[in-house]
């Protein structure tokens, strides 16, 4: 019997670094470089941005392309359903509210660059910051939604 589980054993074991080496294998032949595809995309940024900011030298190189690709198809593009002025102005209110001074300042940039002007920035803030009192509020007290729907036109 022991000689049955040592053989079975090593036949395990085997076929568990078998296994291993083949996944290995088929994962370095099945993806592409993701060197080239990190290449390509800190060129965009340089492109895109006319320089390379230093923080997106720190972000993972392997997830670098996709994070950019998503800035990009969203928050950068002028082809969605927000224009660029609106989807900075509430970036600048959630950043307000989380808050994020790093955000705060570019999104304050972005706003005035997108046409915002210095009245609109400040309301964009104010209605972020009555939403959090309200919200403060609200579940604080913990107010029954339903009823709360129902008292605010809802069904």
């Amino acid at each position: 019997m022991s000689a049955y589980r040592t053989l079975s054993s090593t036949h395990s074991s085997i076929r568990r670094a078998c296994l291993l080496a083949a996944t290995c294998v088929l994962t370095l032949a099945a993806a592409p470089s993701y060197a080239d595809e990190y290449d390509a995309t800190v060129k965009d940024i340089q492109s895109t941005m006319g320089g390379v900011p230093g923080f997106v030298m720190q972000f993972p190189k392997v997830g670098l392309p996709g994070a950019w690709a998503e800035v990009k198809a969203i928050q950068l593009s002028d082809k969605t359903a927000l224009p660029p002025k609106v989807k900075s102005l509430i970036s600048l209110a959630v950043a307000a509210q989380i808050p994020c001074n790093y955000c705060i300042w570019s999104d304050t940039q972005n706003a005035k660059r997108a046409g915002a002007t210095d009245e609109e920035i400040q309301e964009a803030v104010a209605v972020s910051a009555l939403t959090r009192h309200w919200s403060t509020i609200f579940n604080g007290m913990q107010v029954d939604f339903d009823t709360f729907r129902k008292e605010m036109g809802g069904q």
